[in-house]
């Protein structure tokens, strides 16, 4: 789905070798197509953050699932986006996203107890990053990838411990705001 939701069920059938039929038995709606494809990245993003708090240093766990989701974010071009806004009952996000925020704190509080996390970081700062990593859309998936790199190594750089300059207060942010189109004028 790299040219988004929209394209013809058709040309995925074509791309994917198989008949127009054959993919209308196997996904009858578009939205079950969609579904399908997203279960599938929603189980990559949870095997990421349980890897992650499986590590046993929590600074590397916490560096690898913020690498592991940017570099998903940055090769996704908005399918996720396009997907909750097209179809958001189409699976139970506000239990996901649960699961998501809990995770994401379990690995910002090991590496905050090991002293390896910068102690007025909040959990809201890995949504401030997600934000800004999700307006990074280059050229080219390359182009992507390269800037989102470079971002995330500037940003956890700056999350470390032993930054010493105060932080503004943290923005009242959620993972939903990830997915939630911006407002209309």
């Amino acid at each position: 789905m790299t040219r988004g939701i929209d394209v013809p069920l058709t040309t995925i059938a074509r791309r994917a070798g198989v008949g127009a039929a054959t993919l209308y038995r196997r996904f009858p709606t578009r939205a079950a197509l969609v579904t399908e494809a997203f279960a599938e990245q929603l189980a990559l993003c949870v095997a990421v953050l349980d890897e992650a708090l499986e590590d046993p240093d929590p600074w590397h766990g916490f560096c690898s699932a913020i690498d592991k989701l940017c570099t998903m974010q940055a090769t996704d071009r908005g399918f996720t986006s396009a997907f909750l806004s097209q179809f958001p009952d189409a699976i139970d996000y506000d239990r996901e996203r649960t699961r998501a925020e809990n995770g994401l704190a379990q690995l910002i509080r090991r590496a905050k107890d090991a002293g390896q996390l910068r102690d007025d970081f909040d959990h809201t700062d890995v949504i401030l990053l997600f934000l800004a990593n999700s307006g990074i859309v280059g050229e080219s998936q390359q182009v992507s990838l390269a800037a989102s790199r470079r971002l995330v190594t500037y940003l956890l750089q700056s999350f470390q411990a032993g930054h010493t300059e105060p932080l503004p207060p943290p923005a009242p942010l959620g993972l939903h705001q990830i997915h939630r189109p911006p407002p209309r004028q």
